[in-house]
């Protein structure tokens, strides 16, 4: 199928054979394949400006473009990366660019007690709200002006559900390896379906590379959701992303990990259900060691006390990842 793709060849600066482009693709994939054709090629440290679906396939106009759950846009290829390398993802921008947005209407069963499942409210609120043939969906107001988000319906009495909104990616992720071609469902070692709301604007998300030129995919952009995503869903909406790339040659990365502002963030992320979050902490906590005595040359045990004293665990999906934050001051050489 053909791809509309305006490309604006503007230097970046500090980058010779940097550009800037724009690309919006007209078909999205399903998985994080390496046999999905290549949407869009691309140097380290171009700048991309693109857009992404929402969950269930509608665009910033609120038109259904894609089927199947978490369209992606993507792959980008990244030109020189290898596989036993890494990218890292800089989130330049990612803005909301619609005036709605909805989430499950209550919590997931794997967020409660088995025993509390049968006491919950009927999963059905009114049909065809939010989507065609659905009525468990809730609808919300985003205000683009103010940068909040505001329940719709149905309408409290008792408290106000409106907050300032974080617009966040759910899905970000490389090809996985081998012939490994996951859905846009779950998670792993490749990036995935991570559900992790510290995916924002400003963060740069550093992925393992399994296969040349990486094969970069995005989606499934939320408004706000919790830590967890215990309802399944945040508010789910169209977004806006500008990023670029960055490659990291003989990384010796092998998962998912996340630098903001203020920490460094490794993810033990594995497909929900796989396993329990211990498992996933594990893996978080053994990978932050690795990272901590590989790139930042620390004692082994003076990783291990730093993560004793400062660390902080993040549930990110409910029955699958979890993260551990270390913050960044206390990485700063004396």
């Amino acid at each position: 199928m053909r791809l509309w793709i305006a490309v604006c060849l503007v230097a970046a600066a500090g980058v010779a054979t940097a550009e800037t482009r724009a690309a919006v693709p007209v078909r999205y994939y399903n998985t994080f394949s390496h046999t999905n054709p290549v949407f869009l090629r691309i140097n380290q440290g171009d700048i991309v400006a693109t857009k992404t679906l929402d969950s269930g396939g509608m665009d910033d106009r609120g038109q259904s473009r894609a089927t199947g759950g978490n369209p992606l846009t993507g792959p980008f290829y990244i030109d020189n990366a290898e596989p036993g390398d890494a990218i890292l993802v800089h989130l330049r921008k990612v803005r909301l660019n619609r005036n709605w947005g909805s989430t499950a209407y209550r919590l997931a069963p794997v967020s409660v007690l088995p025993e509390f499942i049968e006491s919950m409210y009927p999963n059905h609120y009114k049909a065809d709200v939010v989507r065609k043939g659905r009525d468990n969906l809730l609808p919300w107001d985003i205000d683009l002006k103010t940068n909040t988000v505001r329940l719709r319906e149905p309408v409290s009495g008792k408290i106000k559900l409106a907050f300032p909104a974080r617009p966040m990616l759910g899905c970000i992720g490389v090809a996985a390896p081998g012939d490994f071609s996951p859905t846009s469902g779950p998670s792993g070692s490749y990036g995935g379906n991570l559900d992790y709301n510290e995916i924002a604007e400003g963060a740069t998300v550093i992925l393992p590379v399994y296969h040349k030129g990486a094969l970069l995919f995005m989606g499934d952009g939320h408004a706000i959701m919790a830590d967890g995503e215990p309802t399944g869903t945040g508010v789910e909406t169209s977004m806006d992303v500008e990023f670029s790339v960055e490659i990291r040659k003989n990384a010796r990365v092998n998962g998912p990990r996340v630098e903001t502002a203020d920490y460094v963030i490794s993810l033990g992320s594995q497909p929900e259900f796989s396993s329990s979050l211990d498992r996933g902490l594990q893996m978080a906590t053994t990978d932050m060691i690795r990272w901590l005595t590989g790139d930042y040359q620390l004692e082994p045990w003076a990783a291990h006390q730093l993560i004793g004293a400062v660390g902080k665990y993040d549930v990110v999906t409910v029955a699958g990842t979890m993260a551990l934050r270390i913050p960044k001051k206390y990485l700063k050489q004396e």
